[in-house]
């Protein structure tokens, strides 16, 4: 008896459930819509900037290409970088042209270079990161090895998000893509041990970029 009124009690409960209207559903988010709200193109210098140097980055900002040779010259010198080393022949051309002294061979590079200088193929603002690959001459290593990382690069490179930078990639390289792309994202750190921040424990110590403003004004 106390069972049958049991179930009469749960079916009358389904029969009022259905009787009422339907609850509100939330629309389907459309995921191809992006997650962040969009970085007006004037301001992605400035917000890349930011984001550089709150990963432990240092920003050096360049007008023209002669103001990088100058900036460059300053740093080697107050930094006292004896041994910098670049691989990149274009590189190599301007960076002779303006009378600065490197180191164009890999011989003994490990041991004494104290700097790598190196391009890049963009700056993501979002993360303030530089997306580096395989495919220029600096490869995997000079990015790395040296405990001082160097890298020039102009504004017109600057895009919003990571998907940006490696499409870019992508209409670069087209079939030949980079056996390997990395986002640098200020300088190797860890806190592995004892939970106390170490820099440079898996690569360089400090990360140094020269943005030439290439962009019309």
């Amino acid at each position: 008896m106390y069972e049958a009124k049991s179930k009469e009690i749960v079916l009358r409960r389904v029969r009022e459930a259905l009787a009422k209207s339907a609850p509100f559903l939330p629309p389907t988010p459309d995921f191809t819509s992006p997650l962040h709200p969009p970085v007006p193109v004037e301001d992605m210098s400035v917000v890349f900037a930011e984001n550089f140097i709150k990963n432990a980055g240092v920003f050096v900002y360049c007008e023209h290409e002669e103001d990088f040779f100058d900036q460059l010259y300053v740093y080697k010198k107050e930094q006292n970088l004896q041994h910098l080393c670049i691989w990149e022949p274009n590189l190599q051309n301007i960076v002779h042209q303006a009378g600065i002294d490197f180191t164009a061979d890999e011989e003994g590079f490990v041991q004494s270079i104290d700097a790598g200088l190196t391009t890049c193929e963009a700056l993501i603002t979002r993360t303030g990161s530089i997306l580096v690959s395989s495919a220029n001459a600096g490869g995997r290593r000079l990015s790395v090895y040296p405990p001082t990382h160097l890298v020039v690069a102009k504004a017109s490179q600057l895009v919003p998000d990571i998907k940006d930078g490696l499409q870019r990639v992508r209409d670069k390289y087209k079939e030949n893509f980079p056996s390997m792309v990395s986002l640098v994202s200020g300088p190797s750190r860890t806190a592995d041990i004892e939970k106390t921040l170490v820099m440079g424990a898996h690569g360089p110590k400090q990360l140094v970029l020269f943005l030439i403003d290439d962009l019309p004004h």
